[in-house]
């Protein structure tokens, strides 16, 4: 269901090469004078640049998803289960209080969906080939329905919004900790300007900072899925909903997306531990429990 990972790295790509531009063109002395003493316009500066960069990748996010999943989109319903598929997604964003998303069928033979789009009524839900094949149209349903309240909860916003705060403060904290790191391995903590170690520092650390960033939005979208689920639920029912994640949870492998799209997928992906830190969903036993809990 969402397209986390996938913005994830779109926007770590766009920061990377906002950044490389701006070191190039010079502007960065601009951004933060030599003697290292402007912290307020820098910080000003890193907000517009990491909210530019977040809100550069939120536009993309749909035709990267089209792009990298083979989506086709239907325009016009070819066969029953098309036909099926339109229905049953028009009537739940109809339900939901959204215009009516794209829908489109991407082949792989694993069942998985996702939803993405920069705006409510203009979103894109997509479901696998495997999942109309390998699921009942009441599971179906419900995994549809899960992605609906994504595009309903307007969490692609909502994340984009946190990703442009990490991005501010990604841009701040690696110009300041590159100063002081160039100026140290100097020897001449009185220089003003800085070194061609600055420049290396600040992109290593833009890197580094960006996957720690990571992981805060990371935790934030394990925390949606159980809203996104106990949505879905209310959508196509309860026993719909677990009956849903129970054959997911039975599939051979749950995603057979590529792993840097595995956050976009309805089961996204597994782990424990310090693996944990980089899931974008929680475990489905997880979710199980959660919605069996919820009477």
């Amino acid at each position: 269901m969402k397209r986390i990972l996938l913005l994830i790295l779109t926007n770590l790509a766009v920061m990377v090469v906002l950044g490389v531009v701006l070191s190039i063109t010079g502007l960065d002395r601009y951004l933060y004078d030599r003697s290292g003493t402007n912290l307020g316009g820098l910080l000003l500066a890193s907000a517009v640049i990491g909210f530019t960069g977040a809100f550069i990748s939120l536009a993309m996010s749909k035709f990267m998803a089209k792009s990298m999943m083979g989506v086709q989109v239907i325009d016009q319903p070819r066969n029953a289960t098309e036909q099926w598929l339109v229905a049953t997604v028009r009537a739940q964003a109809e339900q939901a209080g959204i215009g009516m998303p794209e829908v489109g069928i991407f082949n792989t033979p694993e069942p998985n969906a996702f939803a993405t789009g920069a705006r409510r009524d203009h979103a894109l839900v997509a479901v696998s080939q495997g999942l109309l094949d390998r699921m009942s149209r009441s599971e179906a349903e419900a995994v549809l329905a899960h992605e609906i309240t994504h595009v309903a909860n307007g969490d692609m916003v909502t994340m984009t919004l946190l990703q442009g705060v990490l991005n501010t403060f990604v841009y701040f904290l690696s110009r300041v900790l590159g100063s002081i790191i160039d100026r140290a391995l100097s020897g001449n903590s009185e220089r003003r300007g800085n070194g061609i170690g600055y420049f290396v520092t600040v992109m290593v650390l833009q890197i580094v900072l960006g996957v720690l960033a990571s992981m805060v939005l990371m935790w934030f979208s394990r925390k949606r899925e159980f809203r996104a689920d106990a949505g879905g639920a209310r959508l196509s029912g309860r026993n719909n909903m677990i009956a849903a994640l129970e054959r997911l949870k039975s599939a051979h492998e749950p995603t057979a997306m590529p792993k840097q799209l595995a956050a976009l997928g309805i089961s996204g992906g597994g782990g424990g531990g310090f693996a944990r830190l980089f899931m974008s969903h929680p475990p489905l036993d997880e979710r199980i429990a959660a919605l069996r809990a919820n009477v």
